[in-house]
């Protein structure tokens, strides 16, 4: 194994299942991820031997089917997906994120009728926060659900749907309009059920269709609108309203630590690309590795690569504790971001007019290195959480 994102301390189960992801991308993703990713393809075939390697139901409890493994054991995981093709990694995420949210505040009925579908993936589960004029402001949420005799009626337009079309479970946040004093207070996340596709989808719900992107091809996001939806009580994210806000931001934790992951993947296949190729060109007569200027760059890119892995091991291992961990999850975050696109820009650099080809790989690594930027939160949002909980800590005595 190379020596770059190698994670000490780890089981033999831990291992093993690193092994097979890593033969499974090095043999089923790699191959075809430019071709497929070129094209705008959903990538049917490698979610399909996904499913089969139980990738879907990995942090999912035995009990329910799935194989119980940690947030760290996941993370690896998505972070040699990653290094295949990101997309994909995309795929599995807002699923893990709906999956580990019943898991911790699912009622013992919601996880018994969800999980085991999702553990086979024959449910998969899309998270919907984001709204069209919305972004990190979670608090100026639009989409409304109204009490009714049988339940709630939900009405509103929600944004940025990772698996808006193949989902068939939505995590969904919305205002239901408690009376609270603390507009958090008022956020409920309902368990929404549609069919998979685009157009109308479900009673009251429509999925107009892929929005285009410069990057993070592949799979389907989507917008998603509510016109009257109604929904029964017992579709609320364990049991009781109100508590939308903190179910959402535990997800959105795990979520930093895995766009944190799947930055590192990036980052790692750039320079293995960059490294390569360096030692095959050549200017003046030797190798570009051997000029310093390239062997220099080489040395800060490997440097990066490591860094951001380690924080991102570490902010896992966090949550896999039981501890909070907020700013470990946000500075692996905006670390692993911002590092994928300077190791990014310098392989681009190495390749020269090469790079700029799209039969180069680093051509479509350097645009889906742009999308860590701004998954999951900016950098800019990062520090602010980072910056808040530091003066915190550190308060100033008087």
């Amino acid at each position: 194994m190379a020596r770059l994102c190698s994670t000490e301390g780890l089981t033999d189960i831990q291992e093993e299942i690193l092994r097979v992801v890593r033969q499974f991308v090095e043999a089923k993703i790699m191959p075809v991820a430019t071709e497929l990713e070129h094209a705008d393809e959903y990538p049917q075939e490698i979610v399909d031997g996904l499913k089969e390697l139980g990738i879907f139901g990995i942090t999912i409890p035995e009990e329910y089917g799935g194989l119980g493994e940690s947030l760290l054991t996941y993370a690896l995981v998505v972070e040699e997906i990653a290094r295949g093709w990101m997309s994909v990694s995309g795929v599995i995420n807002t699923h893990f994120i709906v999956a580990y949210m019943l898991m911790n505040h699912g009622t013992d009925e919601q996880k018994q009728k969800y999980l085991p579908k999702m553990a086979t993936g024959e449910v998969r589960g899309a998270f919907s926060m984001s709204e069209p004029g919305l972004g990190s402001d979670v608090s100026a949420i639009k989409t409304k659900a109204k009490r009714t005799d049988e339940g709630y009626e939900i009405t509103g337009q929600k944004m940025w749907l990772t698996n808006g079309g193949s989902s068939t479970l939505i995590a969904l946040l919305v205002d239901s309009e408690e009376g609270a004093d603390s507009v958090y207070k008022n956020m409920t996340t309902f368990l929404v059920e549609k069919e998979p596709g685009f157009g109308e989808v479900g009673q009251g719900i429509t999925i107009p269709g892929k929005i285009e992107k410069m990057g993070y091809k592949g799979v389907d996001t989507t917008e998603a609108i509510f016109e009257g939806h109604r929904i029964s009580a017992e579709q609320i994210l364990g049991g009781e309203p109100g508590k939308g806000f903190y179910q959402m931001m535990d997800g959105v934790e795990v979520g930093r630590v895995n766009v944190a992951a799947r930055a590192c993947g990036i980052s790692n296949r750039a320079f293995e690309l960059g490294i390569a190729y360096s030692q095959q060109r050549e200017t003046f007569g030797k190798p570009i590795a051997q000029h310093q200027a390239i062997l220099f760059r080489l040395a800060e890119m490997a440097t990066k690569v490591e860094t951001a892995h380690a924080l991102m091991v570490k902010a896992a291992r966090l949550k896999d504790r039981g501890e909070r961990n907020d700013v470990e999850a946000g500075m692996a975050k905006m670390v692993a971001a911002e590092y994928c696109n300077e190791v990014v820009q310098d392989s681009f650099r190495i390749h020269g007019g090469y790079g700029y080809s799209k039969e180069y790989e680093i051509e479509r690594l350097y645009r889906e290195a742009a999308f860590m930027l701004i998954g999951e939160g900016t950098s800019d949002v990062q520090k602010m959480i980072i910056g808040r909980s530091l003066l915190k800590e550190y308060a100033a005595k008087r």
